[in-house]
């Protein structure tokens, strides 16, 4: 939690606590590489932390070392496994690559319709609607009410859309508002 941005931490509460696990282990892991391939680091060394984690991610949860912590928040995650991969190839490509952040957004948006099958959600459509407009929020139109397990994505989009608006200026008291609107209906 200690590393997880203050949205991140707000959109976690509003997250149902059945599926607050799923949520916990995808934010811990985002904030895990996006320190890993954070810039100034040598990229041989982002490569090489990365590639630990991708190697994680293609065998199953039952044979994951157990000295990492980070990797027991992940094991609900088992049947969506290349989704944490692509997660990794994302943050590599943002590091060391010159995609300018489309893969990782793409990586993002996957993740997201992962989680939502992991929530029991049949059709993901909006939810990768929705993530996208998170990752993408120069171009988001009015967001669609998401499943109440999909709640935190709802509060992320609504924050992103309203920074782009700005300008990218922080407005602390209205996103506040906002979220807190987002994060108890969901609208």
């Amino acid at each position: 939690m200690d590393t997880l941005d203050p949205p991140e931490r707000l959109a976690l509460a509003y997250a149902p606590r059945s599926v607050a696990p799923l949520w916990l282990g995808f934010f811990a892991l985002d904030a895990r590489l996006r320190e890993t391939a954070r810039p100034g680091r040598e990229p041989v060394m982002i490569q090489l932390r990365l590639a630990w984690w991708r190697d994680r991610f293609t065998t199953p949860a039952g044979d994951w070392p157990r000295g990492e912590p980070l990797l027991a928040h992940l094991v609900p995650w088992e049947t969506e496994r290349a989704a944490l991969a692509g997660m990794v190839d994302g943050w590599e490509a943002q590091a060391v690559g010159e995609d300018g952040g489309g893969e990782l957004a793409d990586a993002r948006i996957a993740a997201m319709t992962a989680l939502a099958r992991l929530c029991a959600i049949a059709d993901t459509t909006a939810v990768g609607s929705a993530a996208s407009d998170w990752v993408r929020p120069a171009a988001a139109g009015p967001g669609r009410t998401l499943n109440r397990a999909m709640r935190p994505l709802m509060l992320l989009r609504g924050l992103a859309v309203r920074a782009a608006a700005r300008g990218g200026r922080p407005a602390p008291i209205a996103d506040l508002a906002v979220a807190l609107r987002l994060g108890l209906i969901g609208r």
